[in-house]
């Protein structure tokens, strides 16, 4: 039997088993709640959905699979760090979509803390996944923190943007002052 090389990844193990089973129970809880909401009254399209919606999903499954990389029995830090950092690369393409995409929709304007919590935050939390990747076999101790981080952010900011859609979507503002509707109970 061959001895592993990257025994200080079991040390983060316990860490990616919280952060990976919320990213995962959180993308099924949004399913629940997108099935759920799908007969409001609140105009909804595509292109707003995959402006706000689908990076949430994709963020929430970003740390997901970021803690299925560094659960893995892997045998040296370079091909983890190879593997970080390709996730990072493809996050911050993906972020430029999601820019095109949330200048270009012509339903909503994106306010300030739209920018920060859908545009900015995910960047830097996959810019860190690049800048961390590459040093880990070196210098892994920092390195995974910095992972650790990012892969943390990137729930948080999806609790915050998924929040943010349900109330949204819920709380449509031309029903303020609408009458209830008729109670057929009575």
């Amino acid at each position: 039997m061959q001895e592993i090389t990257a025994p200080i990844l079991t040390v983060w193990e316990s860490y990616y088993v919280i952060v990976g089973s919320s990213g995962a129970a959180l993308t099924g809880l949004m399913f629940v709640v997108v099935t759920l909401i799908r007969d409001s009254r609140r105009r909804r399209s595509e292109r707003a959905i995959a402006a706000f919606s689908t990076p949430t999903i994709l963020h929430f499954g970003a740390a997901l699979l970021i803690s299925a990389v560094l659960s893995a029995p892997w045998r040296a830090l370079g091909a983890v760090g190879l593997t970080i950092g390709l996730i990072g690369a493809i996050g911050i393409a993906y972020i430029a979509i999601v820019f095109a995409r949330m200048r270009n929709l012509p339903e909503y304007t994106a306010v300030l803390e739209d920018w920060i919590w859908h545009l900015v935050l995910p960047l830097i939390a996959y810019v860190t996944f690049v800048v961390t990747a590459f040093p880990l076999a070196r210098h892994p101790e920092p390195s995974l923190f910095g992972v650790a981080g990012a892969t943390l952010l990137l729930l948080f900011v999806g609790i915050h943007n998924a929040w943010d859609i349900v109330t949204f979507l819920v709380l449509d503002p031309t029903q303020a002052d609408a009458p209830p509707p008729p109670n057929e109970g009575a």
